[in-house]
């Protein structure tokens, strides 16, 4: 029986054209993350240029070119309206943390710290050397609150100011496109595919952009419920409006970042709110106010895996809990942190496909069955 030769002129050109794709996405990778922004922008505000599209006026319905423009300036207005919020709130509280005396700190915590340091001589662990937990704290507490971190990250985003402009009207004209030519994309990818599979392909982007939707408006509802509810929260056990929005923004934010982002958001929260009421009396007031913040923490991680996380996870993309932890380990030991925020999307892509093209293997169809 002749084997198959997998050498043959038409598969070398294919190695040889996903090799050129691959170093042109690494060259232009700058280009081709403006693509992939814009392209979820267009996917989540897909609905709004569908429901400007069904006002009449008589015989007249608004143009797509309108609709599409006008999607793009509410995409921006929200956009610039969250910086021009959240931004002077958190540089208000940067400037606010640098003014800290952490000498006054360290004397707040002056009777656990000698205690530390008495148990660490017990067991030998300082070395050679004397151990002053005092300096090292101080010193820590230095850096955290240090506010040339901030300034010097301003000075990084002033001096890359023009390419920050280029990346904002690349986005916009590359989103306008995509929402004003729903299947522009579609039409190039399709060329890729012999004609007998352009149906399939078809159908399974369809289904890829769909499930997306479904995913990126439950992960931008998800960190609203919970930049709302550790807002409130904090307010609630005493920590300030501003500081509790900055850190309701914190959590949020963070909350993206599966599994380690939660416990990363609720650890700098609480560090926030304990540098900022320093001056509270340990024993009666600091700490019960540590307390109730870690308890709003608990509160809204028990909502958030009861509630947000299910529907996200659950009927969005339609997989199993255990499907998505192993995913996102896995992608985690890849790529990072990165990796772990791309895991989902990523992963929807590779099932719908899957199902489309390879549905006669049984671990395809098992893993592929709700979709």
């Amino acid at each position: 029986m002749a084997t198959k030769n997998w050498f043959t002129p038409r598969s070398l050109l294919v190695m040889a054209g996903v090799l050129l794709l691959g170093l042109l996405v690494w060259r232009f990778s700058s280009i081709v993350a403006y693509i992939l922004i814009a392209s979820v922008l267009s996917l989540i505000t897909r609905p709004m240029v569908r429901v400007l599209g069904r006002i009449r006026i008589g015989k007249w319905q608004v143009p797509v070119s309108i609709r599409a423009f006008l999607t793009l300036i509410v995409i921006w207005v929200v956009f610039f309206g969250f910086f021009r919020l959240f931004i002077p709130l958190i540089a208000a509280e940067a400037q606010d943390l640098s003014n800290i005396d952490t000498q006054m700190v360290i004397e707040e915590f002056e009777a656990p710290i000698e205690r530390m340091e008495a148990w660490v001589d017990k067991m030998n662990l300082g070395g050679d050397g004397p151990f002053s937990l005092r300096e090292e704290l101080q010193r820590q507490i230095s850096t955290v609150l240090n506010i040339n971190v901030i300034t010097d990250l301003l000075a990084t985003l002033a001096a890359i100011l023009g390419n920050v402009a280029v990346a904002i009207f690349a986005i916009s004209f590359i989103t306008f496109f995509l929402l004003r030519e729903e299947r522009l994309i579609t039409n190039y990818l399709v060329t890729i595919f012999p004609e007998k599979q352009e149906k399939a392909f078809h159908h399974a982007l369809e289904s890829v952009k769909h499930l997306l939707r479904r995913y990126f408006v439950g992960i931008l509802l998800q960190m609203t419920g919970i930049l709302i509810l550790v807002t409130v929260g904090m307010t609630i056990v005493g920590v300030g409006f501003r500081l509790s929005l900055v850190i309701g923004l914190v959590a949020a934010v963070l909350n993206i970042i599966p599994y380690v982002g939660p416990w990363i958001g609720a650890s700098l929260g609480i560090v926030l709110g304990v540098a900022s009421h320093i001056h509270l009396e340990l024993a009666t007031q600091l700490a019960p106010m540590i307390g109730y913040m870690m308890l709003v923490f608990i509160i809204v991680q028990v909502i958030d895996n009861t509630v947000f996380q299910p529907v996200i996870f659950g009927t969005s993309v339609y997989a199993h809990p255990i499907e998505i932890f192993i995913v996102i380990i896995m992608a985690g030991s890849l790529a990072g942190i990165v990796g772990m925020i791309l895991a989902i999307p990523t992963y929807t892509v590779i099932r719908v496909f899957a199902k489309e093209f390879f549905n006669n293997f049984r671990v395809v169809q098992k893993l592929t069955e709700k979709i």
